[in-house]
């Protein structure tokens, strides 16, 4: 799958930004799954859905909970998206919106 990176990439998140969105997202629910297939094109498609909807999103891990990292870390670069954190199997993810006009979470 092509970078969707190219489009939108995430600026780096400070450790107070990271800890902002933390927040945030503590009353969220995940939006998306890994499951037995792993991180596969469907999944990355509906990753980068989510972030346009929502600007900050968990993903939950069901399967494949040994290989989080690696995998996050390529949820991450084909995104473009940041990692606002990690806890347990739920990954906590950000990507602001290309127009700044329409963006729903201002950073401090």
């Amino acid at each position: 799958m092509e970078t969707i990176a190219e489009r939108v990439v995430c600026p780096d998140l400070s450790s107070a930004q990271r800890k902002f969105l933390r927040g945030q997202a503590h009353a969220l629910q995940p939006v998306v799954w890994v499951g037995k297939e792993g991180v596969s094109d469907p999944v990355l498609v509906e990753v980068d859905r989510a972030l346009e909807d929502h600007e900050l999103i968990k993903i939950k891990f069901n399967d494949h909970k040994d290989d989080k990292a690696a995998l996050v870390e390529e949820i991450v670069r084909v995104t473009g998206c940041g990692l606002a954190g990690m806890i347990g199997h739920v990954v906590i993810l950000y990507r602001p919106r290309f127009d700044p006009g329409k963006r729903i979470i201002q950073l401090p």
